[in-house]
């Protein structure tokens, strides 16, 4: 059991390391007036995405199921445990993939704008658009409510 307290508590540090590493890029690029330097803060998040964020949603949700089987936790009867899976649902199945979409499109656009040696018309548009931002603000905000839910159990 301690062990995979260890391992879950590993996945939680390593899945803030991804949110810290994925959304303070977004924050930043959102304050900048450089397009070449918001195209480059947002391939970073996008990068940091797939190398942190998202492995580190994979071993949250694999360490804990894992934990709640080892314990004998039912994961649908107990409240404040199938709160925290909605929560997670939700970053996994709708905040993260839209967050990624934005970026994936902004670091494709940077490429093309590179390679062509022009900013496109559609760079601009998508460095203009706030997806990436308001859900990487939205899973950040899940965060201390992922945490409040198992610390204080409340149903």
């Amino acid at each position: 059991m301690t062990l995979l307290r260890f391992l879950h508590i590993l996945a939680i540090l390593y899945l803030t390391v991804g949110i810290g590493n994925t959304v303070v890029p977004v924050w930043k690029a959102w304050r900048r007036q450089d397009l070449g330097e918001q195209a480059m803060l947002l391939s970073d998040a996008q990068r940091n995405e797939s190398m942190f964020l998202l492995p580190g949603l994979i071993a949250v949700a694999v360490t804990g199921y894992a934990w709640a089987a080892n314990e004998d936790i039912n994961v649908i009867t107990t409240g404040w445990l199938l709160a925290l899976q909605i929560v997670l649902a939700l970053n996994v199945f709708i905040f993260v993939p839209l967050m990624g979409i934005g970026l994936r499109r902004v670091h494709f656009l940077s490429l093309q704008s590179r390679k062509s040696g022009e900013v496109s018309e559609e760079l601009r548009s998508a460095l203009a658009d706030n997806v990436p931002l308001v859900f990487g603000t939205l899973i950040a905000a899940s965060i201390p409510v992922m945490v409040w839910l198992p610390v204080f159990k409340p149903f």
